[in-house]
C-alpha cells in the first residue's frame, strides 16, 4: 500500500549560486557527511548535491502528514546501492514519522527516483508498506 508521494524540482542554478556563495556554510547544513563525500568526489559537486536536495524534498512531502512539521536536512540521507540506484535512509524526525504512518505489521520502503538537465534536478518518492514483515 502506498503511504505517500512526493516530488520536487531543485534549479541546479540556485544550488550552484548557494555552494558558491558560501561551500562549507551551505553543505554542512542541507547535506550529511556521507552525501558530502559522494558529491564532493565528482568533477563538479553541484548537480549531485541538487538531486540530493530535491529528492530530500520529496521524501519529506512524502511522509508528510497535515499535522507534520519540518524535517531536519540530515534526517534524510540520499545513498547509493552498489548498482548507482538512489536509495534513502532515514534519521531522527524522518525516521519517527514513517513510523507513526506506519500500520502495525508492515515494513516500510521508500522509493525514489533521481533526474537531472543542465539547469534542473528532479526527484520523485514514493513510501510504501508491505504487509508481513
Amino acid at each position: 500500500m502506498i503511504l505517500g508521494i512526493g516530488t520536487d524540482i531543485c534549479d541546479v542554478r540556485r544550488i550552484r549560486a548557494l555552494h558558491d556563495k558560501h561551500p562549507e556554510r551551505f553543505a554542512a547544513k542541507a547535506f550529511t557527511p556521507r552525501e558530502r563525500e559522494v558529491c564532493d568526489a565528482r568533477p563538479d559537486p553541484v548537480p549531485c548535491l541538487a538531486k540530493r536536495f530535491a529528492a530530500k524534498e520529496a521524501v519529506a512531502k512524502a511522509l508528510a502528514t497535515e499535522f507534520s512539521g519540518a524535517l531536519s536536512w540530515h534526517d534524510v540521507e540520499v545513498i547509493n546501492a552498489a548498482s548507482g540506484r538512489p536509495d534513502v535512509l532515514l534519521h531522527g524526525g524522518a525516521a519517527a514519522r514513517l513510523r507513526d504512518l506506519l500500520p502495525e505489521g508492515h515494513a516500510a520502503r521508500i522509493r525514489i527516483s533521481l533526474s537531472d538537465e543542465r539547469d534542473y534536478a528532479v526527484a520523485f518518492a514514493v513510501v510504501e508498506a508491505r504487509p508481513g514483515c
